[in-house]
C-alpha cells in the first residue's frame, strides 16, 4: 500500500516557495511596478494549489484499487474537477472585477496551473512506479517462497 501525504509532494513544496516569493515581492512593491496585482496572484496560487491537492488525493485513493476502471475514472474525474474549479474561480473573479481585471496576474496563474499540473503528474508517475516495483517484488518473493513450479505438458 502506498502511504504518501499531500504535504510531502513537490507541488506542496512549490506552493510554499511561491507563496513566500509572492509575499516578498509584494513587500518590495515589485508587482505594483509591473502592474501585477499580488492579491490576485496569492488567491490564484492558493486556489490552484487546493485544486491540485484535491485532484492528487482523489487519484491517489484509486491507486490501490484492483479495478483498473476505478483508476481511469478517478484520473478523469479529478482532472475535470480541478479544471472546472479553476475555471469557475476565474469566472467569478472576472465577473467581480469587470473592467479592472488584472490580465498579467491571470496569465501568471495560467502558468502556475501548468506547473502544478506537471508536478502532479510527475508525483503520480513516481508513486505508480513505486507501486509497480513493490508489487513485482512481492510477487517475486511469493514465487521464491513457494518454490519452483512444475509445468505439466498436456
Amino acid at each position: 500500500m502506498i502511504n504518501k501525504t499531500v504535504a510531502m509532494q513537490p507541488f506542496s513544496i512549490f506552493w510554499s516557495f511561491s507563496f513566500l516569493l509572492i509575499l516578498v515581492l509584494d513587500w518590495k512593491k515589485i508587482p505594483d511596478k509591473s502592474g501585477i496585482d499580488s492579491t490576485v496572484l496569492l488567491a490564484g496560487n492558493f486556489i490552484i494549489y487546493a485544486a491540485t491537492a484535491l485532484s492528487f488525493w482523489l487519484t491517489l485513493r484509486s491507486v490501490n484499487s484492483t479495478n483498473p476502471h476505478a483508476s481511469i475514472r478517478s484520473l478523469y474525474g479529478s482532472f475535470m474537477l480541478k479544471f472546472f474549479l479553476i475555471v469557475i474561480a476565474a469566472f467569478i473573479y472576472i465577473m467581480i472585477a469587470r473592467k479592472n481585471v488584472n490580465k498579467p496576474a491571470l496569465f501568471i496563474c495560467m502558468g502556475l496551473y501548468l506547473v502544478y499540473t506537471f508536478m502532479e503528474v510527475y508525483a503520480l508517475q513516481k508513486l505508480l512506479k513505486e507501486k509497480k516495483v513493490a508489487t513485482s517484488t512481492k510477487n517475486q518473493d511469493r514465487s521464491d517462497r513457494d518454490g519452483p513450479t512444475i509445468e505439466k505438458n498436456a
